[in-house]
Order: C-alpha cells, then structure tokens, then sequence
C-alpha cells in the first residue's frame, strides 16, 4: 500500500511538471495574439470607432459562444475516455486553427475561425482536471494555485513577445507562431503525460441531474458555476477595449502594439508570485474566504482605472489587479475539487468551462457596447458592478461551508 501510495504521488507530481509546462506554452500562445487583436482587425476593414469595437466585441466573444455549447459534450466524453485525450485534441485542434488566423483576407473569414477554435478549446480546464482527480485534496488549493501560474507566465511573457513581433514582422506572423508553440504542446502531452484512467462505460454514466444528486453541497458547486461566469464578464469586458483604451492615452505614439503588450502582461507577474500562496492560505483557512477577498480589492482596483491620465498609471493598477486575480479562479478551482468526487470530475469542469464560456462571451460584447455608448472609460466604471454582485452571490452561496467549518 506504501508503494502503491508513493507512485500515485509520483504519477501526479511528475504531471503537474509537464502539464505546468503544457499551460505556460498554452498561455504563451493565446496571449501572443489576444492584446492587438482589435488593432489586428482595423487592418481588415476601414471601420469606424463604433464599428470597431462591435467587431472586436464579435470576435472575442465568438470562439466562447461554441466553447460553451461543446464543453458538456467534451466533459462527457473526458469521463469515458479520460483527460489526456482532451489535451491531446485540443492542443493538435487549436495550433491548426489559431495558425490559420493569420491568413485571412476579412473580419468574417476570422470570426470564423475563432468560432471553430471553440469546438477545440479546452486544454488549460482539462489540464486542470486531471491534476484535480490524481492530488489529494487537501493540497488542492496549493497544487491548483501552482499550476495556474503555469498559463498565467505564459500568458505574462506571451503579449510581451507578441507585441514586439508585431511591431517587427506585422500582426500576422504571431497567428503562426502560436500554431507552432500548440504543437509542441501536443508532443509533450502525447509523450509524457501521464494518466491511470478508470473509464465510466458509456450509457452507465451519471445524468447530470444525477451527477448533482450526488454532490454533498451542490448550492455551492452551481454558485461557483454563476462565479465563474461573472469573473469573465467583468475580465473580458475589458479584453476588446484594452489597445484602444492604450492607443487613446498614447496619442500619437507609434508603438501601440507593444506597450500593450507590456500592459496587458503586467498583472501576471503579480499572479505568478501570489497564486501558490493564495492557494496554500486557502487550504488553511477557506478558498472561498480568500475568493472573497480577491473580488473586493478587484473592485478597489477597477474603478480608479477609469481615472489615469497616462498609460503607466494604468499599468500600475493592472500590476495589483494580478493579485485579486490570483485569487480569483484557482480559489474557484479549489472549492469545485473539494466539493466533487472524482468520477464526474471530466463533467464538474466541463460544466464550469461552459459558464467561464459564457462570461467570455458576454463580457467583450458587454464592453463593446458600453465603451461605444459611454467611452472606454466607462467600461471600468460599470464593470465593478459585476464584480459587486458577483461577491454578494459567493457569500450567499458558501454559507453551508462556513456552517461545516464551524
């Protein structure tokens, strides 16, 4: 038995390395794209500033829309089939579709590309979820909270790269290299992830009303669902607006692309030093306290950035705005491990992609059509009201934690 318990802790200790790996290049990748995509479309099309916005709103939001209507499927099949199955098709999926983003002629031919990355979205919760089944749960919060800084470096040094890139060689060729870093992701799940997979046989597995049936606090695991949910809105009714809010403080300034870059990685290097001690702290004394407390400074944080006057200014809130992020969905993470049993695991997750779906899809076009009616500067005044009602709802939903705790 000792044995056995020595190489199970092997098993998952030696896939958190190769999976953080995975994710740090996962989120290299997204983010080499994500901070000129809006800046990208202009050069597709003579938009006006409304039109402009609509259109980034649209493409953001769209590669979400279908993520959220595969992810249960994705989730079912991960049951039956196991989870390195999910990384593999969507590491191989996204490098060819994200690659090919940098070929098109039109703002339509990439909207449709981005709607198809979405039936092949999905590595970083799938990546999630099989370390979440192989960790004892009482190192959940910690083991989470490292393996997120896995995306969050890569997503970090991602926008820094891209945007010099694009300021060298155009927008076009960061698509390319984002379809070259997924595949090496590909490779180093095929080889060395690995995974002892009990499968659930099809038509035995739980319905979903079933699988809620079977959670001991389900409030809570749906609460995190609606959490989850509203943390994308209010982080992604950003994402569209960000380069053009920076290209307006800017003025006349010619690198846009690459301080926005810099701008939009700063809050990962807040992230990296505070996820695997936020989530150690919330081991010891809840992660639903320390999600609390992450929504409350997010809001603090927000609302003054609709006040800079300078690029920098902003860049300084976005650095501890990181640290509210930290705290934020590994804590969600965490009470979803804690509060599942394993064998739904594959749906619990694919269930909470489809909410953060959801919120990403809600969120660009939330913003896109508050900067358009109020600037982008009321996009930071209207935001933290998400924020405030999404903290309000993880206190009504954590109580029976609380309750257990006591």
């Amino acid at each position: 038995m000792v044995e056995k318990a020595k190489a199970t802790r092997t098993i998952w200790q030696r896939n958190l390395k190769i999976l953080w790996i995975g994710c740090f290049l996962a989120g290299m990748g997204f983010s080499l794209v994500m901070p000129f995509m809006s800046l990208y479309i202009d050069t597709l099309g003579d938009f006006s500033q409304k039109q402009l916005s609509l259109w980034s709103g649209v493409t953001f939001s769209s590669t979400f829309l279908v993520t959220a209507i595969v992810s249960p499927y994705w989730g079912r099949l991960a049951d039956r089939k196991g989870r390195k199955l999910m990384l593999l098709r969507s590491a191989l999926g996204m490098a060819i579709v994200i690659g090919l983003m940098g070929s098109v002629t039109n703002v339509y031919q990439l909207i449709g590309l981005r709607l198809l990355q979405g039936v092949f979205s999905g590595f970083i919760s799938n990546a999630t979820a099989l370390i979440a089944t192989q960790v004892p749960r009482e190192q959940s919060g910690k083991t989470l909270g490292t393996l997120t800084t896995g995306s969050v470096t890569g997503t970090l040094l991602g926008p820094f790269f891209g945007g010099g890139i694009a300021e060298l060689f155009g927008y076009r060729i960061p698509f390319l290299l984002t379809g070259v870093l997924l595949l090496l992701v590909f490779f180093l799940c095929l080889f060395f992830v690995k995974e002892e997979f009990q499968p659930v046989e099809k038509g035995t597995e739980l319905s979903g009303r079933e699988v809620l049936k079977n959670l001991t606090y389900p409030k809570v695991i749906i609460g995190m669902f609606v959490t989850t949910m509203m943390i994308q809105v209010a982080a992604n009714s950003i994402s569209p607006i960000l380069s053009l809010y920076i290209k307006e403080l800017l003025g006349a300034n010619q690198n846009v692309a690459f301080i926005s870059g810099i701008v939009a990685s700063v809050p990962g290097i807040a992230t990296l030093i505070a996820a695997p001690r936020l989530g150690a702290l919330g081991d010891k004394i809840g992660s639903e306290r320390i999600l609390m407390a992450g929504l409350i400074f997010s809001i603090c944080l927000l609302i003054p950035m609709a006040f800079v006057t300078n690029v920098w200014q902003l860049a300084v809130l976005r650095f501890f705005l990181g640290i509210s992020d930290a705290a934020l969905i590994p804590a969600v993470q965490a009470i979803l491990t804690k509060n599942s049993p394993h064998v739904v695991a594959g749906r619990i997750f694919s269930y909470n992609q489809s909410f953060q779906a959801m919120g990403n899809v809600m969120g660009p076009l939330i913003g896109s059509m508050i900067s358009s009616s109020l600037g982008f500067r009321g996009v930071f005044i209207i935001t933290p009201m998400f924020v405030l009602f999404n903290f309000l709802l993880v206190r009504r939903n954590t109580k029976s934690i609380h309750h257990q705790r006591q």
